[in-house]
């Protein structure tokens, strides 16, 4: 049976959707809340958690890169498993499961920083299995560990190439949603990455959040279950 080009794109885009879906899957996320949702923005509780950072001088793509790599060779093995202060174990390594989303936030105080920034903490979210004592330690100084507190995040969903005026442009709709609706943000924006790099712009999962204060939802609304 001769197939048309249409039927085989068709499957092509079916397959890509199954191996995105079960990609998705298989990365552990942090755990939240969603409090309140509202078309493509949300608010969430987030759990503690531990985050992998280094910071890098150069633009978001430059620094995406380079954080990347950096934070990836800690997590493949160049680092030092918790109990190998013992002398059997010192040059004892391991490797970190992946995670998602990685976290790209801008240092430099300026205006538009998400588009101009020239200074940036790269963050990957540590697997939920480890602690700060059964963490493996970093060998690279410029990676460190760091542990947040639970944190309340607005949230603005989009998929597509994250392009730097882009990325600006959906912080200031966060920007402008969180203050139509009386939240205090205290943050600035973070850009978080679900994917990998080949997966196709319209699968791709983007996130801008930006930290608020402790927010209650309303008494008319429902909170979803914890993810």
């Amino acid at each position: 049976m001769k197939l048309s080009f249409r039927s085989c794109f068709v499957t092509f885009i079916h397959l890509l959707v199954i191996l995105n879906t079960k990609a998705a899957m298989a990365i552990e996320e942090p755990k939240y809340q969603v409090l309140l949702k509202d078309k493509t923005f949300e608010v969430r509780k987030y759990e503690p958690t531990l985050l992998a950072q280094t910071t890098v001088q150069a633009d978001m793509d430059k620094a995406s890169s380079q954080g990347f790599r950096r934070i990836a060779d800690f997590i493949f093995g160049n680092n030092k498993i918790a109990d190998s202060e013992q002398e059997s174990n010192k040059n004892s390594s391991t490797k970190i499961a992946m995670t998602a989303p990685v976290l790209t936030e801008p240092l430099a105080q300026i205006q538009d920083p998400m588009a101009h920034s020239n200074e940036w903490r790269i963050s990957f979210v540590m697997p939920s299995e480890y602690n700060e004592k059964t963490l493996p330690k970093p060998n690279n100084k410029e990676v460190v560990i760091t542990r947040l507190t639970e944190k309340y995040y607005a949230v603005f969903n989009y998929s597509g190439l994250n392009g730097a005026d882009k990325v600006q442009d959906n912080s200031n709709q966060l920007v402008n949603w969180i203050q139509q609706n009386n939240l205090k943000l205290i943050g600035a924006p973070k850009l978080a990455r679900y994917d990998p790099p080949w997966t196709l712009p319209m699968f791709r999962r983007n996130e801008i959040l930006i930290e608020i204060e402790p927010f209650d939802p309303p008494t008319n609304s429902v909170p979803l279950p914890p993810k």
